[in-house]
């Protein structure tokens, strides 16, 4: 119980994050990626930000036996390049840069109920349905 309301939680604290840094809009997103035009550094500030809470997290939980909640650490240990990381690679960037959204920001941009955000849902997850028939490796 103490996990399932510490996730929602940094949850929550994450999707207003997203919200009070406008990262929700997906103009900005765009705006950060027109380098030719009206470009944005927001969300390049908001990237360096999450690196300077993750690498201290990560860094603190390698010297951890367990997390403070219990059960075990995943913390990723492949560290090749293959086809199917460069293939979901290049369908996230190309989604991120035509619909300005990436998962978290859309699911913290479901609370305005506006229809695109709905359909990107809806797409994202009928693609995460869809991964189930990719083959393996």
């Amino acid at each position: 119980m103490r996990a399932a309301l510490a996730s929602l939680l940094v949850g929550t604290v994450f999707g207003i994050g997203l919200t009070v840094s406008e990262m929700i809009n997906p103009a900005k997103v765009i705006g950060f990626l027109d380098f030719a035009g009206d470009w944005d550094p927001t969300l390049g500030i908001v990237m360096a930000a999450a690196l300077a809470v993750a690498i201290p997290g990560f860094a603190l939980a390698r010297r951890r036996r367990e997390p403070y909640l219990g059960g075990v650490f995943r913390i990723p240990s492949r560290n090749d390049v293959d086809s199917r990381l460069i293939g979901g690679a290049v369908i996230f960037g190309v989604g991120w840069g035509v619909a300005g959204f990436c998962p978290g920001p859309a699911i913290a941009a479901l609370a305005t109920g506006l229809w695109p955000v709905l359909v990107y849902v809806a797409a994202m997850l009928a693609g995460m349905s869809l991964h189930r028939l990719v083959p393996g490796e």
